[in-house]
């Protein structure tokens, strides 16, 4: 039986042309050929978000071939076939033999095909920071004459700009999660379970928003009083109750792109020290975004930031935020103090201003952006307001 493919999130045009960038990188270094491991790069290059649990897999972008090449689990290949834009004679599935082997794995498949390619002495680009040591002694040993180089970031770096196609499907992630939060301004009340506020905001950001469904949910941060002073909790079992504060922390999902927001909710009228910390807070993501444009660095916006709310007497230690896109977080530009990485069109991130300022007490506000040829556009449009809930 023929696997048939389902719609593409890109036309191929996209992904050839994403190749294309890694494969010049590739030329920069001296690489013949690289295995990519990492699975928020696979997507990027290949649009397949489904995942192979701690499976090996290796997409082998080579110098000689226009395609690149998909290494999987033989269980797993039917979904690189139905959700990415490669032919199907560049999708190899590996046998279960190597499932769960103390001697071999995934990775001697990777291997094989490299010397079926004559590349067993060429210069080998590897992401050596999402392989275990094992793994990259193995490839040591396999491929003695090869010149290994390490690429850990190239791809991540690629992605940092991002294409006018790319920043549609944000846009429409942005959407969903502006759409979750005021889901959640609805549901969140006294009386209410917070796991059933959850289910309702997790199914909105499943239904999506302007006909464009969600297509996987992403991480969900609830943090409700008193552990408000947290950042990276679930719901609780909890009853939400009268005078309860909450931090929400959602993104929405467009084929593997994600939009992140965070907003502050108080049932009941809040504090004045929570009203102090919203007002500071919001001056300063507007002193933040005013300083975004082409030439800026992220330090200037982090700075920008930090400036502004200490003149309302309220100081962040954490950073301001950091690139964002596929899979939630590219590991590269960071919104902090002496990140000195330019700003350029089409550049997106996460505003994240949580403020975790004690142990039981913190504020979360924050913004999805794109850098613009002259300024900024803020992806995500749900209220700058602290939500006051009865």
């Amino acid at each position: 039986m023929t696997i048939s493919k389902g719609p593409q999130a890109f036309p191929r045009s996209e992904y050839l042309r994403r190749v294309g960038l890694v494969k010049a990188e590739m030329a920069r270094r001296g690489v013949d050929a690289l295995v990519v491991n990492n699975s928020r790069n696979i997507t990027y290059l290949t649009g397949c978000t489904a995942r192979s649990g701690i499976t090996p897999q290796g997409l082998v972008v080579s110098s000689a071939k226009e395609e690149p090449t998909f290494i999987l689990r033989g269980l797993d290949a039917p979904a690189a076939i139905h959700q990415s834009f490669l032919e199907r004679g560049n999708v190899i599935g590996y046998p279960e033999k190597l499932i769960a082997n103390p001697d071999m794995d995934g990775f001697d498949a990777v291997i094989d095909f490299l010397h079926e390619l004559g590349l067993a002495s060429c210069g080998l680009g590897l992401e050596l920071g999402d392989l275990s040591a094992q793994t990259a002694e193995k490839f040591k040993a396999r491929m003695p004459k090869a010149k290994l180089v390490d690429c850990t970031k190239a791809v991540a770096w690629i992605r940092t700009i991002k294409s006018d196609l790319e920043i549609a499907v944000m846009r429409e992630a942005a959407a969903i999660a502006d759409a979750g939060i005021m889901r959640a301004a609805e549901v969140i009340r006294p009386g209410v379970r917070e796991a059933d506020a959850m289910a309702e905001i997790m199914a909105t950001l499943a239904r999506g928003a302007n006909g464009k469904p969600g297509t996987d949910l992403a991480n969900v941060f609830f943090c409700s009083s008193p552990r408000t002073g947290t950042c990276h909790i679930r719901w609780s079992e909890d009853i939400i109750r009268e005078g309860s504060q909450i931090n929400i922390e959602l993104g929405g999902v467009r084929h593997g792109y994600v939009a992140a927001i965070m907003r502050t909710f108080s049932v009941g009228a809040p504090s004045e020290r929570l009203r102090r910390v919203h007002e500071a807070e919001l001056a300063g993501l507007e002193a933040a975004l005013s300083t975004v444009r082409p030439g800026a660095t992220c330090s200037d916006v982090a700075n920008a930031f930090y400036r502004t709310i200490e003149k309302y007497g309220v100081k962040k230690s954490t950073r301001c935020g950091y690139a964002i896109g596929v899979d939630w977080t590219e590991p590269t530009a960071s919104l902090q103090t002496g990140e000195m990485t330019e700003l350029k069109p089409n550049m997106t991130f996460h505003l994240m201003l949580g403020n975790w300022i004690d142990e039981d007490f913190g504020y979360a506000l924050s913004e999805t952006f794109r850098v613009t040829d002259s300024g900024v556009e803020v992806l995500t449009r749900a209220p700058r307001k602290l939500f006051e809930l009865s």
